[in-house]
């Protein structure tokens, strides 16, 4: 497949971000894998990068996708964050710690505990958020910084309750993924520790795709094989490219 270069030079460097040669729209996908982590320190913001806000509900695929875009050399931003900060000495262990002790050990936050406190107690996930929720967003404005800084034109956020959280506003383009209710059920409850109870407490809490979908400037449908996803994220990296390219030129 050919490679097209589609990026400026960074700053001191002679290293291109590189895509793959696509087309338009995408409108298909596959299943997930988790993306590889970003990161970073902190810069002052130059120009702004054109920013995806990549996202789906549940089992559709999204982690899938967000490793495909990172391969494509589009750096991505996603479940890392969240990862570093409940790690030992992240910046979400104490405070969670002093709300929900029995979700901390060895210290770190033991997710699947955590999972367990959340179920038991409908109020939990809220205090849960007002704790995490800030230190994401300070790491995702650090983030842009930094690609900013660098002179990189196309970055990508990978933020699961985007359309929940009222956090699409500001976004240049997002890409929401999707796939069949039968497919998304069939992926989710075969995940390890989950029952069907968890997941449709899980959907409850979530915008339903139609919805995302309808708010979408992109949609990738997983509902297919994981060389026709591929061959959709090229075409749609294609086209926000070319759609930031034409924003510069304006």
């Amino acid at each position: 497949m050919a490679v097209l270069s589609l990026t400026p030079q960074i700053q001191g460097s002679s290293s291109l971000v590189r895509l793959r040669r696509g087309g338009v729209k995408s409108r298909r996908g596959h299943m997930r894998a988790a993306p590889q982590c970003v990161h970073h320190g902190q810069h002052e913001s130059a120009s702004k990068p054109f920013t995806l806000a990549l996202t789906g509900s549940i089992g559709m695929g999204k982690s899938t996708v967000a490793s495909m875009i990172k391969r494509r050399g589009v750096p991505v931003l996603g479940v890392c964050v969240v990862h570093r900060l409940y790690a030992p000495g992240g910046a979400a262990v104490q405070p969670i710690q002093a709300h929900f002790s029995s979700a901390v050990k060895d210290g770190a936050v033991d997710r699947q505990e955590l999972s367990k406190v959340l179920m038991a107690d409908k109020g939990a996930l809220t205090e849960l958020e007002e704790i995490v929720h800030p230190l994401v967003a300070e790491d995702r404005r650090h983030f842009l910084a930094d690609q900013a800084a660098a002179g990189t034109p196309l970055v990508c956020l990978d933020i699961p309750l985007l359309f929940e959280k009222g956090l699409q506003h500001g976004m240049d383009a997002i890409l929401v993924v999707s796939a069949s209710p039968e497919q998304q059920k069939q992926r989710v409850l075969a995940r390890p520790g989950m029952t069907l109870e968890k997941f449709q407490a899980i959907l409850s809490r979530q915008v339903p795709d139609t919805q995302k979908r309808e708010q979408a400037t992109h949609v990738i449908n997983t509902s297919t094989t994981l060389e026709e996803t591929e061959q959709q994220v090229s075409r749609t990296l294609q086209e926000l490219l070319e759609m930031h390219k034409a924003r510069v030129a304006s």
